[in-house]
This record gives structure tokens, sequence and C-alpha cells, in this order.
């Protein structure tokens, strides 16, 4: 078990941290992308989208290229802040973020655009303010669908390989994750380790998997 908690916690610990975030930004962007139309839209759901369909090391090369020492971005947090998310948990966090994002807009957006805006309509002739209509109306009617994405976001970022070693690399107890000590342990001829390491992400997985599924049973019969 000593070798197999630095990388459980680590995991546990980028997840939470990426699907919290996740959370905040997936459901802002979900609810603009269901009530507003603007120029750029559909163009914006594409560009957010894309970790969904792309290689994740692509994606970790395009995070490379933009916060690495020389990025643009990480030029600018090196310099301003004194920031360096290359080779650090909270660049796993980084990539754990950007690769998960659309399995939590996407399901944020559909269950906004399931809730009838004439109950809408109606809290705001009744007098209440937008943020109130969306916090007391819109958000409890949506929750199962968010909370099913925010699961599933949860499972992939605890699973996370191939951005999270481009960007945060392999370093035992900093920013080796479960995923990545799976693979460091077969390349290693581990198979004990592994054995673990890989059972332990499985248990962790089906069971997420099987929340999710309890919630969308739950939520049919609403």
């Amino acid at each position: 078990m000593q070798d197999v908690l630095p990388a459980l916690l680590l995991s546990l610990k980028v997840s939470f941290w990426a699907s919290g975030m996740n959370l905040v930004l997936g459901v802002l962007c979900g609810w603009l992308l269901a009530r507003y139309r603007f120029f750029g839209r559909n163009l914006l759901d594409v560009i957010l989208t894309l970790p969904m369909v792309m290689p994740p090391t692509v994606m970790g090369y395009y995070l490379l290229v933009l916060f690495g020492r020389n990025g643009t971005l990480g030029k600018w947090l090196q310099e301003y802040f004194g920031l360096s998310l290359i080779f650090t948990w909270q660049g796993a966090v980084l990539a754990a973020m950007v690769v998960t994002f659309p399995l939590i807009c996407k399901p944020a957006r559909a269950a906004f655009e399931e809730v009838n805006p004439q109950l809408e309509q109606a809290a705001r002739v009744l007098g209440l303010p937008e943020w109130a209509v969306f916090l007391r109306v819109t958000l409890p009617l949506a929750w199962r669908g968010i909370l099913a994405g925010l699961l599933l976001a949860f499972a992939r970022a605890l699973g996370e390989f191939g951005a999270t070693l481009m960007i945060a690399g392999s370093i035992p107890n900093q920013t080796q994750t479960l995923s990545i000590a799976v693979y460091e342990a077969v390349q290693a001829g581990d198979d004990a380790l592994a054995n673990k390491l890989v059972i332990l992400i499985s248990v962790v997985c089906v069971s997420i998997l099987w929340s999710v599924g309890h919630l969308a049973k739950a939520r049919d019969k609403v």
C-alpha cells in the first residue's frame, strides 16, 4: 500500500481540483451556450469540444506551447507571478481540466436546454433577479445532468495520462499520478505493483460509472 498511496492521493488531489474548477467554468459555459445566441457561438462550441476528440498528447503539446517557459502564457505567469506550471502538480491539474472540460460543459448545456424557459420567465415575472432565477429555478432543475457530467469528468481526470505526462512529467510523489504510475510499473517490469494500481483505479471508475447510471435512472423517473 505504501507504493500505491502517494499516486492515489495525488490523483485524487488533481481530480478534485480539476473537477471543482471545471464545475464552475463548465456550468457557466453550458448555461451561456444553452440560453444565449451570439456571433461565433457554434465556433466556440466546437473549440470547447475539441479536447473530447483530440488525442491527449496533442492537447498536452498545445499546453506546453502556451504554458512552457517560452510560451506566451507561461512567460507571462513567470514574469508577473513567479509561477511555472511545467513539471508541477498544478500543471497536472491544468492538463486534467482541459481534457475533461467537455464532459462537464456538454451535459450542463443539455441539462439547461431541457429546463422549461416558461418556468424561468414566471420567476422573472414574480420579481426575481436573473441571478436568483438561475440559482432557485434553473440550477435545481438541471442539477442531475450537471452532477452526472461532473462524476464522468472526475473519473476521466483520475485516469488522465497523455496530457498530464506531457506537461507535468513523471516525478514520484510530486507529479506521478495513478495512470502514469501504471505505465512506469509496466516499463520497470513490476507486474505486482501494476496489478495493484490497475485494480484500484478500475474499482474507483466502476463505482463512479455505477453512480452515473443510477443518476440517469433517477432523472428519467422525474
